[in-house]
């Protein structure tokens, strides 16, 4: 079981997809607390999507085990595995991912018709989201006419409506100028902070990094914490 207390907890994780070729990372440990956000560094190729996958329950780790809260993660099949992404974890993402389709708000409200939550609940709960990222006026837009940075802004809502445990973000600004990325990290971690849960930002970008409360490096031994020169 999870340590008391913890959202997220990684016991010894390691990855090898072949037995002749070397871990992709070993012997990584971790806790996350409610409220607590993380950012992993590490150079292309050290493992980061792989450890994302893995936290999502997309992938499932050689050795060790994953928590989340009380369930672990990694002891499940497909199935349970799904239905606790569905119920427990939101994702931003790089590429946006929002349904072009979809007006503002049915993008948002996604993940509670998922959950098969009740209209009502549904309708008042994704209008707090809007509220909370700015585009409670746009909620009858198409994505095809907001900004980068707002498109951003939808993903981010639709990530956290749910009320997430967990919020996995991969290089969520990697494709906005520096001013939207700046607003976007800042309501990330506001959102998470708001929701006492837990975040994990996957992330090149040491001023994004900066943004979380501790930034880790990943590499083929495990995470290690960052430290600044000087």
């Amino acid at each position: 079981m999870a340590a008391e207390g913890a959202v997220l907890r990684l016991e010894n994780l390691s990855k090898r997809y072949r037995r002749d070729r070397p871990a992709i990372f070993e012997r990584l440990s971790l806790e996350l607390h409610a409220g607590e956000y993380l950012a992993v560094m590490g150079e292309s190729g050290v493992g980061k999507s792989t450890l994302l996958n893995l936290l999502a329950g997309l992938d499932e780790p050689t050795t060790g085990r994953i928590w989340l809260d009380e369930i672990e993660l990694s002891a499940l099949d497909d199935d349970a595995r799904t239905l606790v992404r569905r119920r427990a974890i939101g994702f931003v993402f790089q590429a946006f991912h929002v349904l072009p389709y979809l007006t503002v708000e049915q993008n948002v409200a996604l993940p509670l018709e998922l959950a098969s939550a009740p209209a009502a609940q549904r309708a008042a709960r994704t209008s707090e989201m809007l509220d909370a990222v700015g585009l409670g006026r746009a909620s009858r837009c198409y994505p095809r006419e907001l900004s980068g940075g707002e498109i951003q802004r939808i993903a981010i809502a639709r990530a956290l409506v749910h009320r997430p445990r967990l919020v996995l973000a991969d290089e969520p600004t990697g494709n906005l100028d520096p001013r939207s990325a700046g607003q976007i990290l800042t309501l990330l971690r506001e959102q998470i902070k708001a929701n006492a849960g837990a975040g994990v930002l996957i992330t090149h970008s040491r001023a994004a990094a900066q943004t979380a409360d501790r930034i880790c490096v990943l590499d083929m031994s495990g995470l290690k914490p960052h430290v600044t020169a000087g």
